[in-house]
């Protein structure tokens, strides 16, 4: 008869043995992530100085100890600013339909991997920032349907409260000022009564400030910008991305003297785009910079977040899927597509020479689905 084997310790190494295996509850360890992307320089380095990574920057990602499987993988940035209570509710609406699942009005889908999740509010953000004098930032909250933060921020003036994208480093308390609709008397005095840029974008360039495109320097990184004179913005909104301003095409005014005709912006895909002059745009970076590298640990923080399960192609059927049959694990000699034939890497192009983008100066550098050459 087999007899099992008993191990035999010494007193003060069982002892050791048994309190190592005491696991506390789920800490958090500070954790820095990996090195981030370059930020985009100017065409003229001369106009911008080259920093460093950004990995100095990142406020450490927040890691558990390993106590559920669901808080091995768990990385969640670090945001104690953030605002711990609703939102204010005059400023939200509900978001009907979380049942529909990515289905339209005849009931079919025409948005795949869609259900489910958290009931939402829709937060009313102002995108124009028209109302001109001075706003008090009152808090930094989280926003479900985006990935940046918002400020809700009061006008001094009349107490009016709004939503705004929050700037990276924007905190409670902060004053910010649009000069969307013109440069305050107050601010032309104290210049001496002659707009000198110089001087001017001294006074009003600062983060979480938005005025019209023109007024900033070059090589300022801007998020939340516009493209027409009137509107609000509609590029760099989402989480730690921004705009540099490499250029501005000046041509002789109808009084003499040289006005701004466009501004050239670099975005951050590598894309080169002219915008008007009057276009809208905020000085600084989104915030919520760190979220590129948050992980959510388990499947359910996905289905949380109103994600459905992704299947692969090449795990489906032959009817389900150009990719899918075949024995193993193989596409079948066929180049990627979607389940409906149309290439998945680079798509079909739509640009042609009749149909010219004609704000685009540059476009960003594409692959076409090949890896890029290191």
């Amino acid at each position: 008869m087999l007899q099992p084997r008993i191990c035999r310790l010494h007193p003060t190494g069982l002892r050791r043995a048994f309190t190592a295996s005491v696991r506390s509850y789920a800490t958090a360890i500070d954790h820095v992530p990996p090195p981030a992307y370059e930020p985009a320089i100017v065409a003229n380095p001369g106009v911008l100085q080259t920093q460093g990574p950004r990995q100095d920057k990142f406020i450490p990602l927040r890691t558990y100890k390993p106590r559920t499987p669901g808080l091995r993988h768990l990385k969640r940035p670090v945001n104690d600013h953030l605002w711990k209570g609703r939102p204010l509710l005059k400023l939200t609406i509900a978001k009907k339909g979380q049942h529909l699942g990515g289905r339209n009005n005849t009931g079919r889908v025409t948005v795949r991997h869609r259900g489910g999740g958290h009931k939402r509010r829709i937060r009313i953000v102002d995108y124009k920032r028209y109302l001109p004098g001075k706003h008090v930032v009152d808090r930094i909250e989280y926003d479900p349907n985006r990935s940046a933060h918002l400020a809700l921020v009061t006008r001094v003036e009349t107490g009016e409260k709004s939503y705004i994208v929050a700037a990276d480093g924007m905190r409670a308390g902060d004053e910010i000022e649009s000069y969307r609709t013109g440069i305050p008397q107050e601010l032309i005095k104290e210049m001496g009564g002659v707009l000198d840029p110089g001087m001017l974008a001294a006074k009003t360039a600062s983060r979480g400030n938005c005025l019209p495109i023109h007024m900033v320097p070059l090589g300022t990184q801007v998020y939340n910008v516009g493209s027409k004179t009137k509107g609000g913005g509609v590029f760099c909104r989402s989480a730690g991305t921004y705009a540099v301003i490499v250029n501005k095409d000046e041509v002789e005014g109808s009084k003499g003297g040289m006005k701004v005709e466009s501004v050239i912006l670099r975005l951050q895909s590598g894309e080169i785009r002219r915008v008007s002059p009057d276009a809208c745009c905020t000085i600084g970076v989104a915030s919520n910079i760190q979220n590129h590298f948050a992980q959510l640990g388990k499947a359910g923080r996905a289905r949380w977040l109103g994600k459905r399960p992704e299947v692969r192609g090449v795990a489906m059927n032959a009817a389900d899927h150009p990719h899918g049959g075949g024995r193993g694990k193989s596409k079948g000699n066929v180049k990627p597509v979607s389940p409906w034939g149309t290439p998945a890497k680079g798509g079909y192009k739509t640009r042609y020479k009749r149909n010219k983008h004609t704000f685009l100066v540059q476009d960003r550098p594409r692959n076409q689905g090949k890896r890029r050459s290191r």
